[in-house]
C-alpha cells in the first residue's frame, strides 16, 4: 500500500530554456507533486511531525525553479525529485513540470516533462 501527498501547481519564475530569450526574460514554470510515504501515523495521531508538508514541498519545488538556470526542464525535474526524495518520510516522488508557453511559434499549449523517482 503506498500513500501520496499532492501538491499541484505550483507557480514559480525562472530562467530555464534552451533557446536564448527563455534564459534572458524568463517564465513561469508550473511543478506538479506527488510524493510517496506512510501517511497512516500521521493519519493516526493527527500530528504534522508524521507526515511532509505540502508546504515544505512547495518551497523545495519553488527554490529548484528560481536559483539555478537549466537548459532542460528535465534537469529541473530531477533536481526537484532529488531533495524530495532527502525527506526522511519520503519514499518516492511523480515531479511534473510544465511551460505554458513556449517560444516557438509551432507549440500553441503547454510543453511538460513528467519524472517518477523511488528512494533507494
Amino acid at each position: 500500500m503506498t500513500d501520496r501527498i499532492h501538491v499541484e501547481g505550483i507557480e514559480a519564475y525562472g530562467y530555464h530554456g534552451v533557446f536564448p530569450e527563455e534564459r534572458v526574460l524568463g517564465q513561469t514554470l508550473i511543478v506538479d507533486l506527488s510524493v510517496d510515504c506512510d501517511l497512516r501515523p500521521a493519519g493516526l495521531s493527527d500530528r504534522m511531525e508524521e507526515s511532509i508538508s505540502y508546504v515544505e514541498l512547495e518551497a523545495i519545488a519553488r527554490q529548484v525553479v528560481e536559483e539555478t538556470p537549466y537548459q532542460l526542464i528535465e534537469a529541473v525535474a530531477e533536481e526537484i525529485a532529488n531533495r524530495i526524495l532527502k525527506l526522511p518520510l519520503a519514499l518516492g516522488v511523480r515531479v511534473k513540470v510544465a511551460k505554458p508557453r513556449v517560444p516557438h511559434p509551432g507549440v500553441r499549449g503547454r510543453v511538460s516533462v513528467e519524472i517518477t523517482r523511488q528512494k533507494g
